[in-house]
């Protein structure tokens, strides 16, 4: 399923990803309560009956085993689970069986009918000091002892292919096949991303390059830009203010317009330097998505990540 990353010395600059970061980008999860339930159902022989046991939890996490837990009630994110001694939150993204683009109505009704019902679960996440448990049904799948073996294999620098499990505004969760990654929306693409549903969906198959991996955490960052030449640089190298190129408009704003080179970068066409001729009170009168035009380079800042362009009218 993996493969080592060909990519000559030098040429994959991985960066260092702090604990701020991933807080960050996970910060709109959301919460569960953890008040306690007892029910009849124990992965947790020693449990005490009144609370959540976590060295227990720890230990499945740890050993990366197999539970069998009932639905005690759902939100819209996912199921809400227990047993003797643990209890946590199953997303929605890690029901094996969940549809994809539920409407709202749909995904209660979805989730709803989970509730009683028992369902076996991996723990992927394991955080006493924020009463957090996340587990995966998804994850289960995949068998008791995978994830260990899953880590000795993800390291940074290593490529992998998996499948999309959820996509939201800060980036996109990957199912490596059995532990889940994080493409970040600035890992996505080289260019601008507006929304990351633009480019990624649920159930598509990806190819990712390892960045970063935190097993105490389960937190592994991913990316998919990396695959492929920075084209910043390509573009230092080949282009000078001056030249003329073809260009693909992908988006209209009230200051300009912004259009995409062959190799994949966009630069913005600014109001300020449209033809005088022409009208910017109203851009949509003269563009539109997917409009091929030619373009000036004006200016590049390949460290800045800016390209200024002018519109080249046609003779």
């Amino acid at each position: 399923m993996f493969e080592k990353n060909e990519i000559e010395e030098g040429g994959c600059d991985l960066p260092e990803l702090d604990e701020g970061w991933w807080n960050s980008v996970l910060s709109d999860e959301n919460a569960i309560s953890s008040e306690p339930k007892q029910i009849n159902c124990k992965p947790c022989q020693q449990a005490n009956t009144t609370g959540v046991d976590w060295n227990c939890i720890q230990d499945l996490f740890e050993k990366d085993e197999i539970v069998l837990l009932q639905v005690q009630g759902f939100n819209r994110g996912g199921l809400l689970v227990q047993g003797e001694g643990i209890q946590g939150f199953v997303p929605i993204s890690h029901i094996v069986d969940a549809p994809t683009n539920l409407a709202e109505e749909e995904r209660y009704r979805f989730l709803e009918h989970y509730v009683n019902k028992s369902i076996y679960l991996k723990v992927i996440e394991c955080e006493p000091s924020s009463e957090r448990v996340v587990l995966s049904e998804r994850a289960a799948q995949a068998g008791k002892g995978k994830r260990k073996e899953l880590f000795d294999s993800l390291k940074p620098g290593v490529i992998a292919c998996g499948i999309i499990t959820n996509v939201t505004d800060f980036g996109a969760f990957v199912d490596l096949g059995g532990v889940e990654g994080l493409i970040h929306v600035s890992e996505m693409s080289w260019g601008r991303v507006g929304k990351p549903t633009e480019i990624l969906t649920i159930g598509q198959s990806v190819k990712v390059i390892i960045l970063q991996v935190q097993e105490e955490n389960s937190r592994i960052a991913l990316s998919i830009k990396r695959l492929t030449p920075n084209p910043w640089e390509e573009i230092q190298k080949n282009y000078k203010p001056g030249d003329i190129v073809p260009a693909e408009v992908t988006s209209i704003m009230k200051f300009g317009v912004f259009a995409r080179l062959n190799e994949g970068i966009e630069g913005l066409i600014h109001v300020s330097s449209m033809p005088e001729e022409m009208d910017v009170s109203n851009l949509a009168e003269h563009f539109e998505p997917g409009q091929a035009i030619d373009v000036k380079i004006l200016h590049i800042d390949s460290e800045r990540r800016r390209l200024g362009l002018g519109l080249v009218i046609p003779e």
